[in-house]
């Protein structure tokens, strides 16, 4: 059996307001969106081949669970506070090597930043 041929990861965050939405990510990406493709709809090309969608979709909001790797968590965590959002405690990863920290976008929807020191 051949494996899939996948070209790109798609981690989707349903909303119910798509411009408070939008301002939010824009807050906490220090950007807009990379592409605003069609109505109820941004994207943000985070890394090759990893985008974030930002989907208006009442029904569903709010029960995403997203996670980044970022290199450095101390630094990114300031840079949100100047950006006005805070996330919450730094946490211990498992083995003692990663650390994270996570935030609510305004619909519930977790975002996890985390860092792992050993890759």
């Amino acid at each position: 059996m051949e494996p899939m041929a996948i070209t790109h990861v798609l981690a989707v965050a349903p909303v119910r307001d798509i411009e408070q939405s939008v301002a939010w990510y824009e807050r906490l990406f220090g950007r807009p969106a990379d592409l605003r493709p069609m109505p109820g709809l941004a994207d943000w090309h985070l890394a090759v081949g990893g985008w974030l969608h930002v989907f208006q979709d009442p029904e569903r909001a709010g029960a995403t669970l997203v996670n980044f790797a970022v290199e450095d968590l101390d630094k990114e965590t300031a840079a949100l506070a100047e950006r006005g959002l805070v996330l919450g405690p730094v946490q211990p990863g498992a083995g003692g090597t990663a650390r994270f920290a996570a935030i609510e976008d305004p619909d519930g929807n977790r975002v996890t930043l985390i860092e792992n020191p050993a890759g």
